[in-house]
């Protein structure tokens, strides 16, 4: 099963969860910025990454090139999401742009898996919440970075 991971990072969290999940699945990760339309659509599994700024927006290289997921051919496709953010400072919009990659991705046909649930997260709100779960894995690397690797071996389990 080839997989890639297409993550957005400015500081490098994001980046460095992407490297990770990309390695425990041999996969690759890229960098939105230099993705394209071929790299989302030739691949088994799509596993999109965002960190969520302020009070629920895209990281700016997501924003910049949001549009590409207009562009592909996403019907039936598996894909996976997977998010940062900050439960603490920003309860009321943690995680919100795995939220916004999941309404996009859906709207182009994509079989979403993943989903997770919110035991454990202290937030009050999410864009990322259907039926009362996260569309993917949540994480909070300046509060619960201790349970990380333990969030992405679980939720791994459920996409392969």
């Amino acid at each position: 099963m080839s997989v890639t991971v297409i993550f957005g990072s400015d500081q490098g969290c994001t980046r460095g969860i992407a490297n990770r999940i990309a390695k425990k699945l041999n996969g690759k990760s890229l960098d939105i910025k230099k993705a394209t339309a071929e790299d989302l659509e030739a691949c088994h599994l799509l596993i999109l990454g965002c960190p969520t700024y302020g009070f629920g927006d895209l990281q700016s290289d997501w924003e910049d090139r949001i549009d590409i997921l207009d562009d592909v051919d996403l019907a039936g496709k598996k894909v996976a999401l997977f998010g940062t953010g900050d439960q603490v400072n920003y309860p009321d919009s943690f995680i919100d742009a795995v939220g916004i990659l999941y309404d996009r991705v859906t709207a182009k046909g994509a079989q979403v898996v993943g989903f997770t649930e919110t035991a454990g997260y202290d937030f009050t709100g999410s864009a990322a919440l259907r039926d009362g779960r996260f569309v993917g894995l949540a994480l909070d690397e300046d509060n619960q970075s201790g349970k990380t690797e333990g969030r992405i071996g679980a939720w791994i389990s459920q996409l392969t």
